[in-house]
């Protein structure tokens, strides 16, 4: 398989998957793989990115990929690190790619471990926010209200009822050198992350947003749109820390209430029919206040709506 050129620039995620129509992991991976280069290797566990990308006879992978069970890609990876050390091979980087539930759940113990341990491993976690390679069941990544297949709503439920683990933090308390958040929605800002996570050695993180136009229930053309209303909405800040400490932030031009990400979502439609779904709304507005707040992200010239 010949590999496409983009801009002069080799893709190392090519033609060969199947993905969803609009699948923000499959955008995220292809930039990030742009931004890594090609000497690296690649862990994913069970998940969609390694079922759409691993289907009998034909593979989008460009560079050396392993796919294993869904709770070890740190393990897997702190292996590879080690074999790699022993073989003299320093330049040759080892990668993760993990969905959320094999990152905020399943993996998170040895996730845990791996960051403890101090091992040269990048975890990059591309967050859809459910299970959902197995039909949108919830993870810890889910945000509050939303509905999911365990979570439904009717009559006596909202959906969700527990807030969005905040994971970037929990990791950042590890004292690894680097962590970041990023949204496939904006693709300079995921690659610049990305290469800045190299050059670094130790164990770093990156959460990457990626909207699911299958489970979040919208149109597939509205992907980035969707990526970018929860960015300006404050649901999803975007932010670096080094050493623990935050060193910047993507800064929200326009402001945008929280209902202008949410109605464009099936997963969020119960919201807006009752007062129940109105005061749900409120404290998902509060939420994404408290990240505005916290991460200080709006310009002092910011415009809100």
């Amino acid at each position: 398989m010949t590999a496409r050129k983009d801009n002069n620039q080799e893709s190392l995620f090519v033609s060969g998957h199947r993905a969803c129509h609009g699948c923000g992991m499959a955008l995220a991976v292809r930039h990030i793989l742009e931004a890594t280069g090609k000497n690296v290797i690649v862990v994913s566990p069970t998940g969609c990115l390694e079922t759409f990308s691993s289907p009998y006879e034909y593979s989008p992978w460009q560079v050396p990929w392993i796919h294993h069970v869904f709770e070890n890609a740190p393990a897997v990876a702190t292996g590879i690190v080690a074999a790699l050390r022993a073989q003299g091979r320093d330049g040759t980087r080892v990668v993760a790619i993990g969905g959320d539930g094999g990152t905020f759940d399943i993996g998170f113990g040895a996730l845990s471990g791996m960051l403890e341990r101090g091992d040269d491993v990048l975890y990059i976690c591309v967050d859809n926010g459910a299970y959902m390679n197995t039909g949108g069941q919830r993870s810890g990544a889910t945000p509050k209200l939303a509905a999911t297949t365990t979570h439904p709503t009717g009559k006596f439920s909202m959906g969700k009822t527990e807030q969005k683990k905040d994971l970037p933090q929990i990791i950042a308390a590890h004292g690894i050198p680097y962590v970041a958040t990023a949204s496939v929605a904006y693709f300079k800002d995921l690659k610049k992350k990305v290469k800045k996570a190299m050059t670094y050695h130790g164990p770093r993180y990156i959460q990457v947003d990626t909207p699911c136009p299958s489970v979040w229930n919208f149109p597939s053309h509205l992907t980035l749109e969707v990526g970018r209303k929860a960015v300006n909405c404050g649901l999803v800040p975007l932010f670096e820390m080094e050493n623990g400490e935050i060193t910047k932030v993507r800064k929200i031009k326009k402001k945008l209430p929280v209902t202008e990400f949410l109605k464009v979502q099936k997963r969020f439609d119960h919201l807006f029919d009752n007062e129940q779904g109105q005061a749900g709304l409120s404290k998902i507005q509060e939420i994404a206040d408290q990240n505005i707040k916290k991460y200080n992200l709006m310009n002092n010239n910011s415009e809100e709506k």
